[in-house]
């Protein structure tokens, strides 16, 4: 299936808002895609590489239960076409409450995405390491 940047982007604020399952995320990608944290978290990987390495590594953060220490409340997404039709600029603002801040959060992260036929080969997320460490108390 062909997917434009734009419905690429907002099926990535439907996973982020928890909307979808992070196994539909891997869905978006080349079977070669790789998904890469530019500033990563120490426990997140540079790249993953492929289709079903990318899923593994979703299922293991679903498994650190992210999601009970993050309550996500609402994800909005800004999606900025670029004069290349196969990369788009994603701006992913989500904001919700920590568990572990006991506190109202705002988490922004831009990601630059690259297509082919409609799938990611690869999808540069660039997202503050320090907040997300801060908010998941890791």
């Amino acid at each position: 299936m062909t997917r434009t940047p734009a419905e690429i982007v907002e099926h990535v604020r439907r996973q982020v808002s928890g909307e979808q399952s992070h196994d539909s995320f891997a869905d978006l990608f080349a079977e070669d895609g790789v998904m890469a944290y530019r500033f990563p978290a120490p426990f997140q990987q540079e790249e993953i590489k492929g289709r079903e390495e990318i899923r593994a590594y979703f299922d293991q953060m679903r498994g650190a239960r992210v999601r009970e220490k993050i309550e996500i409340q609402h994800v909005e997404a800004i999606t900025r076409l670029t004069d290349d039709p196969d990369v788009v600029v994603a701006e992913i603002t989500h904001r919700g409450w920590s568990t572990v801040k006991q506190d109202h959060y705002t988490f922004t992260a831009i990601a630059i995405i690259h297509l082919r036929d409609g799938e990611i080969t690869r999808y540069d997320d660039y997202m503050n390491p320090l907040l997300l460490t801060e908010l998941l108390g890791v």
